[in-house]
């Protein structure tokens, strides 16, 4: 018989899509799986993350309605119970734009009898309502595959406005006093009171949907023991796999976002110290011409600004002059500026007016990246040369793949 766990002696980082990905995974292999899919906001999230500004684009967005949600969703879902071990445990974050529906979608995959709970997360931050109640909770609903799985009872501090009984001090303190006050040790119910992350937080990504750690910490003790393989297949910004590698878990992380797979491997540095020390390896990420071409347009210029010419993006998405990206004077000896265009012929008048933005930034440098280049562009950059005042290249995506160009 196939011994699944020495299929993941190594930790996995897999940029692309959750069901291809899900497809190629061995049956019964994963202990635990928690995911937090879009909720159906019909919003979009651009977002910027870390010191070199890369740009994400989220949608959020369901043009068919919930229905079109649901169907989109559930094979997901049926892949992920098809790799879930039988002792395993599933649990779906989502809140209430669509959680009556999931609930019903997920009864009628692991079956009405494996529903274990309704978790209520409240959050207490965030804006006010002024013609119903604030809305301050998200529903965690968890599942496990058979009536045989993994369950640690966890307890919490309760607080309290009051002294308790205290007990024997040489025995197991179920009350007593700490720097907030006065608590009881209780076992721990279905609502949770946890912080949501802010800004000033240590953990903080820059990502409008991030989850605390705190709340995977108590999933992953709760359902899963040391050495267990733990797997997000929304991983975002990476919560789970950092706190399941805290925990002493194995772990997969799926994110179809070559940019959210960057920032997942700079916050496993960033939390767990020395990136060599983690055992894992990175699979998917764009390696040919064809592949680079399927990247959204966010993904794309962070792709060759950030990940090929090791550069910092623009912060800014409108009004950034025709400047994509750009070099540091810390980096080269005078500041450079970076146009992406995802196309193939790009030609004289992009040139020009790439001209006119450095001059308008003050740069005396520039590069212009895409696909190929028309015989006036090449023309256009020499005459430009030629004057003295700017020097702009132009870089093929073929040219970042191959590194043949010495771009710095």
């Amino acid at each position: 018989m196939l011994d699944q766990d020495k299929l993941w002696k190594t930790n996995k980082l897999i940029c692309g899509d959750n069901l291809e990905e899900l497809a190629k995974l061995p049956k019964e292999s994963v202990d635990l799986i928690y995911i937090d899919p879009p909720f159906f906001t019909h919003k979009q999230y651009e977002i910027v993350w870390g010191d070199e500004a890369e740009v994400r684009s989220y949608k959020d967005r369901w043009e068919g309605g919930i229905e079109h949600y649901i169907s989109w969703l559930k094979p997901r879902v049926k892949a992920m119970y098809e790799v879930l071990k039988p002792t395993g445990s599933f649990y779906i974050h989502c809140d209430w734009h669509a959680n009556a529906h999931i609930r019903i979608m997920c009864d009628e995959i692991f079956g009405e009898e494996n529903f274990r709970n309704e978790i209520i997360w409240h959050y207490f931050m965030g804006g006010k309502a002024k013609s119903f109640f604030a809305r301050k909770h998200d529903t965690l609903l968890f599942y496990s595959k058979s009536s045989k799985y993994t369950f640690n009872g966890l307890k919490h501090k309760r607080r309290l406005d009051f002294k308790p009984s205290l007990k024997d001090e040489s025995k197991e303190a179920e009350s007593g006093k700490d720097e907030f006050g006065y608590y009881s040790v209780v076992t721990m119910d279905d609502v949770w009171d946890i912080r949501g992350v802010f800004n000033m937080s240590n953990e903080y990504q820059g990502y409008p949907t991030q989850k605390p750690e705190a709340l995977l910490e108590r999933i992953i003790n709760a359902s899963s023991n040391k050495g267990d393989l733990v797997a997000d297949f929304f991983c975002g910004c990476g919560t789970t796999i950092s706190v399941a590698q805290r925990l002493g878990r194995r772990w997969i992380g799926v994110d179809i976002s070559p940019t959210a797979i960057k920032i997942m491997q700079r916050r496993l540095e960033k939390t767990l110290g020395v990136i060599e020390s983690v055992n894992y390896e990175v699979i998917g990420m764009p390696t040919t011409e064809e592949e680079v071409r399927k990247l959204e347009p966010f993904e794309f210029q962070n792709w060759v600004v950030i990940d090929q010419m090791r550069a910092n993006a623009s912060r800014k998405k409108v009004g950034d002059m025709g400047l994509d990206g750009y070099y540091p004077k810390s980096v080269l000896t005078e500041e450079a500026g970076i146009q992406v265009k995802q196309s193939d012929g790009v030609g004289r008048n992009v040139v020009d007016n790439f001209e006119t933005a450095l001059k308008r930034a003050g740069y005396k440098k520039g590069y212009i990246v895409a696909f190929n280049f028309t015989k006036d562009a090449y023309e256009e950059v020499a005459r430009i040369k030629n004057k003295g005042e700017l020097e702009i290249k132009l870089l093929t995506i073929k040219e970042l793949l191959e590194k043949k160009d010495p771009i710095i």
